[in-house]
Protein backbone atom coordinates (compact mmCIF):
# COMPACT_ATOMS: atom_id res chain seq x y z
CA UNK A 1 0.00 0.00 0.00
CA UNK A 2 1.35 3.40 -1.01
CA UNK A 3 1.55 6.15 1.69
CA UNK A 4 -0.76 8.75 -0.38
CA UNK A 5 -3.04 5.49 -0.32
CA UNK A 6 -2.52 5.05 3.54
CA UNK A 7 -2.98 9.45 3.84
CA UNK A 8 -5.82 8.79 2.11
CA UNK A 9 -7.72 6.13 4.37
CA UNK A 10 -6.21 8.34 7.44
CA UNK A 11 -8.14 10.98 5.91
CA UNK A 12 -11.36 9.47 5.67
CA UNK A 13 -11.38 7.16 9.16
CA UNK A 14 -10.81 11.11 10.81
CA UNK A 15 -13.66 12.42 8.82
CA UNK A 16 -16.06 9.52 9.95
CA UNK A 17 -14.56 10.02 13.12
CA UNK A 18 -15.39 13.63 13.64
CA UNK A 19 -18.83 13.23 12.01
CA UNK A 20 -19.80 10.31 14.34
CA UNK A 21 -18.81 12.51 17.44
CA UNK A 22 -21.13 15.15 16.89
CA UNK A 23 -23.73 12.19 17.44
CA UNK A 24 -22.66 12.91 21.26
CA UNK A 25 -23.13 16.51 20.84
CA UNK A 26 -26.37 18.17 21.25
CA UNK A 27 -27.38 19.57 18.23
CA UNK A 28 -28.17 22.94 20.47
CA UNK A 29 -24.86 23.50 20.98
CA UNK A 30 -23.12 23.37 17.49
CA UNK A 31 -26.33 25.59 16.43
CA UNK A 32 -25.84 28.10 19.11
CA UNK A 33 -21.59 28.21 18.25
CA UNK A 34 -22.11 28.57 14.74
CA UNK A 35 -24.77 30.87 14.48
CA UNK A 36 -23.83 34.80 12.99
CA UNK A 37 -22.77 36.83 16.05
CA UNK A 38 -25.60 39.10 16.99
CA UNK A 39 -25.06 43.11 16.28
CA UNK A 40 -26.50 43.15 20.35
CA UNK A 41 -26.40 41.90 23.21
CA UNK A 42 -30.21 42.04 23.42
CA UNK A 43 -30.12 39.69 20.13
CA UNK A 44 -27.95 37.34 22.18
CA UNK A 45 -30.10 37.34 25.04
CA UNK A 46 -33.03 36.55 22.91
CA UNK A 47 -31.15 33.88 21.07
CA UNK A 48 -30.77 32.28 24.49
CA UNK A 49 -34.65 32.01 25.11
CA UNK A 50 -34.86 30.65 21.46
CA UNK A 51 -32.14 28.07 22.44
CA UNK A 52 -34.15 27.08 25.65
CA UNK A 53 -33.45 28.83 28.79
CA UNK A 54 -36.42 30.30 30.43
CA UNK A 55 -35.43 34.14 31.20
CA UNK A 56 -31.75 35.70 31.03
CA UNK A 57 -30.29 38.62 32.66
CA UNK A 58 -26.95 40.54 31.57
CA UNK A 59 -25.03 43.29 33.19
CA UNK A 60 -22.09 45.13 31.12
CA UNK A 61 -19.97 47.96 33.00
CA UNK A 62 -17.57 49.02 30.41
CA UNK A 63 -14.73 51.91 31.91
CA UNK A 64 -15.70 55.20 31.23
CA UNK A 65 -19.57 54.10 29.92
CA UNK A 66 -22.89 54.16 31.58
CA UNK A 67 -23.63 50.62 32.70
CA UNK A 68 -26.04 48.17 30.50
CA UNK A 69 -28.68 45.81 31.52
CA UNK A 70 -30.15 43.39 29.42
CA UNK A 71 -33.01 40.69 30.26
CA UNK A 72 -34.79 38.21 28.09
CA UNK A 73 -37.65 35.60 28.83
CA UNK A 74 -39.52 34.73 31.68
CA UNK A 75 -38.88 36.24 35.92
CA UNK A 76 -41.72 34.18 36.48
CA UNK A 77 -43.03 31.39 33.62
CA UNK A 78 -46.32 30.17 36.01
CA UNK A 79 -47.50 33.65 36.46
CA UNK A 80 -46.16 35.17 33.34
CA UNK A 81 -43.89 37.93 34.55
CA UNK A 82 -41.34 39.02 31.78
CA UNK A 83 -37.31 38.76 32.67
CA UNK A 84 -36.37 41.94 34.29
CA UNK A 85 -32.83 43.60 35.03
CA UNK A 86 -33.65 44.17 38.42
CA UNK A 87 -34.43 40.95 39.58
CA UNK A 88 -32.58 39.23 42.06
CA UNK A 89 -30.86 35.80 41.56
CA UNK A 90 -29.35 32.83 43.50
CA UNK A 91 -25.59 33.87 42.98
CA UNK A 92 -24.48 29.97 44.23
CA UNK A 93 -20.87 30.17 44.33
CA UNK A 94 -20.10 33.41 43.37
CA UNK A 95 -20.66 33.81 47.29
CA UNK A 96 -17.38 32.09 47.30
CA UNK A 97 -15.59 35.55 46.37
CA UNK A 98 -17.16 37.30 49.13
CA UNK A 99 -16.16 35.12 51.85
CA UNK A 100 -12.79 35.18 50.69
CA UNK A 101 -12.64 38.75 50.78
CA UNK A 102 -13.85 38.45 54.05
CA UNK A 103 -11.39 35.97 55.62
CA UNK A 104 -8.63 38.65 53.91
CA UNK A 105 -9.76 41.23 55.92
CA UNK A 106 -9.58 39.08 58.81
CA UNK A 107 -5.93 37.89 58.50
CA UNK A 108 -4.89 41.45 57.76
CA UNK A 109 -6.52 42.46 61.01
CA UNK A 110 -4.54 39.63 62.75
CA UNK A 111 -7.57 37.64 63.77
CA UNK A 112 -6.68 34.74 61.67
CA UNK A 113 -3.49 33.04 60.31
CA UNK A 114 -3.52 31.67 56.76
CA UNK A 115 -1.06 28.71 57.94
CA UNK A 116 -2.77 27.67 60.92
CA UNK A 117 -3.93 24.24 60.61
CA UNK A 118 -8.08 22.78 60.01
CA UNK A 119 -7.14 20.95 63.36
CA UNK A 120 -5.78 24.13 65.29
CA UNK A 121 -9.61 25.86 64.25
CA UNK A 122 -11.86 22.87 64.42
CA UNK A 123 -10.58 20.61 67.33
CA UNK A 124 -13.50 18.17 67.42
CA UNK A 125 -13.44 17.43 63.31
CA UNK A 126 -9.49 16.51 64.10
CA UNK A 127 -10.16 12.77 63.75
CA UNK A 128 -13.03 13.36 60.80
CA UNK A 129 -11.05 15.00 58.28
CA UNK A 130 -7.90 12.85 57.12
CA UNK A 131 -4.69 15.03 57.61
CA UNK A 132 -6.80 17.74 59.41
CA UNK A 133 -3.16 18.40 61.08
CA UNK A 134 -1.43 19.24 57.89
CA UNK A 135 -4.51 20.88 56.10
CA UNK A 136 -3.76 25.25 56.66
CA UNK A 137 -6.47 27.55 56.03
CA UNK A 138 -4.80 29.00 52.73
CA UNK A 139 -5.05 25.53 51.25
CA UNK A 140 -8.98 25.25 52.01
CA UNK A 141 -9.27 28.88 50.53
CA UNK A 142 -7.29 27.58 47.32
CA UNK A 143 -9.56 24.44 47.14
CA UNK A 144 -5.83 22.55 47.62
CA UNK A 145 -6.96 20.93 51.22
CA UNK A 146 -8.09 17.26 49.82
CA UNK A 147 -11.13 17.55 51.43
CA UNK A 148 -13.84 15.63 50.00
CA UNK A 149 -16.72 17.87 48.52
CA UNK A 150 -19.89 17.05 50.43
CA UNK A 151 -22.28 17.29 47.36
CA UNK A 152 -20.29 14.53 45.23
CA UNK A 153 -21.65 12.00 48.24
CA UNK A 154 -23.36 9.57 46.57
CA UNK A 155 -26.45 10.06 49.34
CA UNK A 156 -26.28 13.78 48.81
CA UNK A 157 -29.28 13.83 45.90
CA UNK A 158 -31.14 10.85 47.80
CA UNK A 159 -31.10 12.07 50.86
CA UNK A 160 -30.66 16.44 50.72
CA UNK A 161 -29.18 17.90 54.00
CA UNK A 162 -31.57 19.88 55.80
CA UNK A 163 -28.95 21.89 57.22
CA UNK A 164 -25.00 23.23 57.06
CA UNK A 165 -24.09 20.22 59.89
CA UNK A 166 -26.20 17.40 57.83
CA UNK A 167 -24.42 18.80 54.61
CA UNK A 168 -21.09 18.28 56.30
CA UNK A 169 -21.90 15.23 57.20
CA UNK A 170 -21.47 13.86 53.82
CA UNK A 171 -18.37 15.30 54.11
CA UNK A 172 -16.82 13.73 57.12
CA UNK A 173 -15.40 10.26 57.90
CA UNK A 174 -13.86 9.99 54.16
CA UNK A 175 -10.51 9.48 52.42
CA UNK A 176 -9.03 12.71 51.20
CA UNK A 177 -9.21 13.38 47.51
CA UNK A 178 -5.60 13.91 47.86
CA UNK A 179 -3.00 15.03 50.43
CA UNK A 180 -3.13 18.77 51.55
CA UNK A 181 -1.35 21.00 48.80
CA UNK A 182 -0.12 18.49 46.15
CA UNK A 183 -3.38 18.72 44.17
CA UNK A 184 -6.75 21.02 43.20
CA UNK A 185 -9.73 20.01 43.95
CA UNK A 186 -13.20 22.51 43.84
CA UNK A 187 -14.63 21.88 47.40
CA UNK A 188 -17.48 23.47 48.84
CA UNK A 189 -16.88 21.59 52.12
CA UNK A 190 -13.97 24.15 52.40
CA UNK A 191 -15.72 27.16 52.41
CA UNK A 192 -18.58 25.90 54.19
CA UNK A 193 -15.90 25.58 56.84
CA UNK A 194 -14.66 28.40 56.37
CA UNK A 195 -17.55 30.52 56.69
CA UNK A 196 -17.97 28.59 60.15
CA UNK A 197 -14.45 29.74 61.39
CA UNK A 198 -15.41 33.31 60.32
CA UNK A 199 -18.47 33.45 62.34
CA UNK A 200 -16.48 30.95 65.77
CA UNK A 201 -13.74 33.65 65.27
CA UNK A 202 -16.50 37.23 65.46
CA UNK A 203 -18.47 35.03 67.50
CA UNK A 204 -21.48 36.03 65.16
CA UNK A 205 -22.19 35.34 61.55
CA UNK A 206 -19.89 35.74 58.24
CA UNK A 207 -23.24 37.22 56.85
CA UNK A 208 -23.24 40.28 58.87
CA UNK A 209 -19.46 41.26 58.76
CA UNK A 210 -20.00 40.37 55.05
CA UNK A 211 -22.62 43.28 55.34
CA UNK A 212 -20.93 45.46 57.30
CA UNK A 213 -17.32 45.05 55.30
CA UNK A 214 -18.10 44.98 51.88
CA UNK A 215 -22.09 45.35 51.11
CA UNK A 216 -22.61 48.43 52.85
CA UNK A 217 -19.01 50.49 51.96
CA UNK A 218 -19.89 49.38 48.41
CA UNK A 219 -23.31 50.74 48.64
CA UNK A 220 -24.77 47.46 48.20
CA UNK A 221 -28.48 47.92 48.79
CA UNK A 222 -30.00 44.59 47.05
CA UNK A 223 -27.00 42.26 47.74
CA UNK A 224 -28.74 39.42 50.73
CA UNK A 225 -27.36 36.66 52.69
CA UNK A 226 -30.39 34.85 53.28
CA UNK A 227 -33.79 33.87 51.39
CA UNK A 228 -35.44 35.47 54.35
CA UNK A 229 -34.37 38.95 53.88
CA UNK A 230 -36.00 39.31 50.45
CA UNK A 231 -39.48 39.50 48.84
CA UNK A 232 -39.58 36.31 47.31
CA UNK A 233 -41.44 37.50 44.47
CA UNK A 234 -38.33 39.61 43.50
CA UNK A 235 -36.26 36.81 43.02
CA UNK A 236 -36.43 35.32 39.71
CA UNK A 237 -37.51 31.78 38.95
CA UNK A 238 -35.49 28.85 38.84
CA UNK A 239 -36.59 25.80 36.63
CA UNK A 240 -35.02 22.47 35.86
CA UNK A 241 -35.83 20.83 32.80
CA UNK A 242 -38.44 18.37 33.07
CA UNK A 243 -39.09 19.09 36.30
CA UNK A 244 -42.63 21.16 37.02
CA UNK A 245 -41.08 23.43 39.78
CA UNK A 246 -40.07 26.66 40.74
CA UNK A 247 -36.97 25.79 42.93
CA UNK A 248 -36.73 29.86 44.30
CA UNK A 249 -38.28 29.33 47.47
CA UNK A 250 -35.35 26.66 48.18
CA UNK A 251 -32.97 28.14 50.42
CA UNK A 252 -29.83 27.06 50.12
CA UNK A 253 -28.18 29.43 52.49
CA UNK A 254 -26.27 31.55 49.53
CA UNK A 255 -26.29 35.05 48.29
CA UNK A 256 -28.97 36.61 46.82
CA UNK A 257 -28.23 39.78 44.47
CA UNK A 258 -29.11 41.99 41.20
CA UNK A 259 -26.79 41.27 38.56
CA UNK A 260 -25.64 45.43 38.92
CA UNK A 261 -24.72 44.52 42.46
CA UNK A 262 -22.70 41.82 41.55
CA UNK A 263 -21.06 43.97 38.80
CA UNK A 264 -20.37 46.70 41.19
CA UNK A 265 -19.04 44.06 43.91
CA UNK A 266 -16.59 42.25 41.06
CA UNK A 267 -15.61 45.79 39.43
CA UNK A 268 -14.34 47.27 43.42
CA UNK A 269 -12.82 43.64 43.83
CA UNK A 270 -10.65 43.68 40.68
CA UNK A 271 -9.80 47.33 41.07
CA UNK A 272 -8.95 46.70 44.66
CA UNK A 273 -11.27 49.41 46.16
CA UNK A 274 -13.51 46.39 48.47
CA UNK A 275 -9.75 46.64 50.64
CA UNK A 276 -8.24 48.21 53.17
CA UNK A 277 -4.61 48.76 52.96
CA UNK A 278 -2.91 45.50 52.68
CA UNK A 279 -5.94 43.49 52.33
CA UNK A 280 -5.67 42.80 48.50
CA UNK A 281 -2.29 41.28 48.61
CA UNK A 282 -3.13 38.86 50.87
CA UNK A 283 -6.47 38.42 49.15
CA UNK A 284 -4.30 37.91 45.91
CA UNK A 285 -2.52 34.93 47.26
CA UNK A 286 -5.61 33.24 48.42
CA UNK A 287 -8.34 33.40 45.76
CA UNK A 288 -9.53 34.08 42.27
CA UNK A 289 -11.11 37.52 40.67
CA UNK A 290 -13.88 35.99 38.94
CA UNK A 291 -16.51 33.10 39.65
CA UNK A 292 -19.52 31.03 38.12
CA UNK A 293 -22.55 29.67 40.18
CA UNK A 294 -24.81 26.52 39.80
CA UNK A 295 -27.53 25.83 41.58
CA UNK A 296 -30.73 23.50 40.79
CA UNK A 297 -32.70 26.22 38.57
CA UNK A 298 -29.30 28.58 38.64
CA UNK A 299 -26.51 29.40 36.40
CA UNK A 300 -24.53 32.76 36.86
CA UNK A 301 -20.82 33.86 35.00
CA UNK A 302 -19.38 36.90 36.53
CA UNK A 303 -15.90 38.12 35.52
CA UNK A 304 -13.74 41.08 34.74
CA UNK A 305 -12.10 41.37 30.82
CA UNK A 306 -9.19 43.53 31.30
CA UNK A 307 -8.23 44.03 27.59
CA UNK A 308 -11.79 46.16 27.43
CA UNK A 309 -12.05 47.31 30.95
CA UNK A 310 -15.25 45.46 31.29
CA UNK A 311 -17.48 43.75 34.00
CA UNK A 312 -19.69 41.71 32.78
CA UNK A 313 -22.25 39.55 34.43
CA UNK A 314 -24.71 36.79 33.07
CA UNK A 315 -27.95 34.84 34.95
CA UNK A 316 -29.90 32.09 33.43
CA UNK A 317 -32.60 30.72 35.24
CA UNK A 318 -32.88 26.83 33.63
CA UNK A 319 -30.76 23.58 34.56
CA UNK A 320 -31.08 20.15 33.10
CA UNK A 321 -29.39 16.86 34.07
CA UNK A 322 -27.16 16.32 31.16
CA UNK A 323 -25.25 19.62 32.40
CA UNK A 324 -25.55 20.67 28.70
CA UNK A 325 -27.35 24.17 29.98
CA UNK A 326 -24.12 24.91 31.40
CA UNK A 327 -22.12 24.85 27.84
CA UNK A 328 -24.66 26.52 26.03
CA UNK A 329 -24.79 29.52 28.94
CA UNK A 330 -20.52 29.61 28.28
CA UNK A 331 -21.27 29.90 24.58
CA UNK A 332 -23.76 32.69 24.87
CA UNK A 333 -21.17 34.74 27.42
CA UNK A 334 -18.39 34.00 25.24
CA UNK A 335 -20.78 35.69 22.24
CA UNK A 336 -21.63 38.04 24.50
CA UNK A 337 -18.12 39.27 25.49
CA UNK A 338 -16.92 39.29 21.72
CA UNK A 339 -20.31 41.79 20.87
CA UNK A 340 -18.76 44.15 23.55
CA UNK A 341 -15.28 43.87 22.31
CA UNK A 342 -16.77 44.20 18.55
CA UNK A 343 -18.99 47.37 19.95
CA UNK A 344 -15.62 48.64 21.98
CA UNK A 345 -13.19 48.67 18.80
CA UNK A 346 -15.78 50.06 16.21
CA UNK A 347 -16.30 53.21 18.86
CA UNK A 348 -12.77 53.68 18.56
CA UNK A 349 -12.41 53.51 14.84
Amino acid sequence: MTKKRVKQIFRIVFIIASISSLWFVPWILVKAWILPLPATVQEQLNQGIEHGFDGMIVYVDQGGKPPELYAAGWHDRKRKIPAYPQALFKIASITKLYVAVATAKLVKAGRLSLDKTLAEYFPELANRIQYSDKITLRMMLQHRSGIPNFIDHPDYWKKPPKNRQEALEYALDLPADFKPGEDYGYSNTNYMLISDLIDKTLGYSHKQYIKDEILIPLGLKHTFCSLSDVNINDVMSGYYVGIDKDFKTDDTGLMIATAEDVGIFLRALNDGSVFKKGEQEIYSSIYVYKHTGLLVGYQSIAEYHKDIDAVIIQFNNTTNFDGYDWNLAEIIYNRIVKIVKHKSNSSKM
